[in-house]
């Protein structure tokens, strides 16, 4: 593995910590405000990653890098903690809870893309993908090549949390998500309906196989968005 590959290896992992980051704290801040401070407690309403990877030391660092060595991408995930009681009484807030930490990620991808066209607007960049990672060219190279490689990390790992953690199955975000178009008692059918343990891991197998199929046409999309009128 050459230099640029582990230099490159670094900025994604600083970007995915990052964004782990901001999924976790933004669950963590719309739990205190929906009246859990379990994760507020543990320091979780915060953008400083250190509290994050305490609680989940492998999935915010030794997945990621194993992932990259092994595959050449990065893989991570975090977690937030949240009382159950609370939880089962107000399954709509839990729900919301469950929604703010890929909206986080959303408006990532949206805060990238929107600097990404400035770049294009004033003629710094132009909009033409490169390689799999760069979402733009720099025509005079320099540090303008630099901005655009973190900036086209930050839309694309983002749109991958994003819609991963959005699919509709346990233990993922989006099966949380439903209980906002439910009554609160089934709601709370569906809070236990999801905390069977083998549920868990049928999901993720279920995810991971939804994701192969549904994120690279979600991801032309995007990136059409992105571009669209820009030439």
């Amino acid at each position: 593995m050459g230099s640029d590959q582990l230099l490159l290896g670094l900025v994604a992992y600083v970007v995915l910590l990052l964004s782990l980051t901001m999924h976790e704290a933004a669950h963590a801040w719309a739990a205190l405000r929906g009246g859990d401070p379990t994760a507020y407690l543990g320091g979780q309403v915060s953008l400083d990653p250190r509290p994050h990877i305490r609680r989940e030391p492998f999935g915010m660092v030794f997945a990621p890098l194993l992932a990259f060595f092994l595959g050449g991408w990065m893989l991570g995930w975090a977690s937030t903690p949240i009382d159950p009681r609370w939880a089962h009484l107000h399954p709509r807030r839990a729900a919301w809870m469950a929604a703010a930490g890929p909206l986080a990620n959303l408006a990532l991808v949206v805060l990238s893309g929107a600097l990404l066209r400035l770049g294009v607007a004033l003629g710094a960049f132009l909009p033409v993908p490169v390689g799999n990672f760069a979402l733009a060219l720099a025509p005079e190279g320099g540090v303008a090549e630099s901005v655009i490689l973190v900036l086209s990390l930050v839309f694309s790992l983002n749109l991958i949390l994003f819609v991963f953690n959005l699919i509709p199955v346990p233990p993922l975000d989006g099966a949380s998500v439903i209980a906002l178009f439910l009554s609160e008692d089934m709601g709370r059918r569906l809070q236990q309906w999801m905390a069977q343990p083998m549920l868990a891991l049928g999901g993720i197998l279920l995810a991971w196989l939804l994701m192969r199929r549904i994120f690279g046409p979600v991801q032309a999309l995007a990136v059409e968005w992105l571009y669209a009128g820009a030439g």
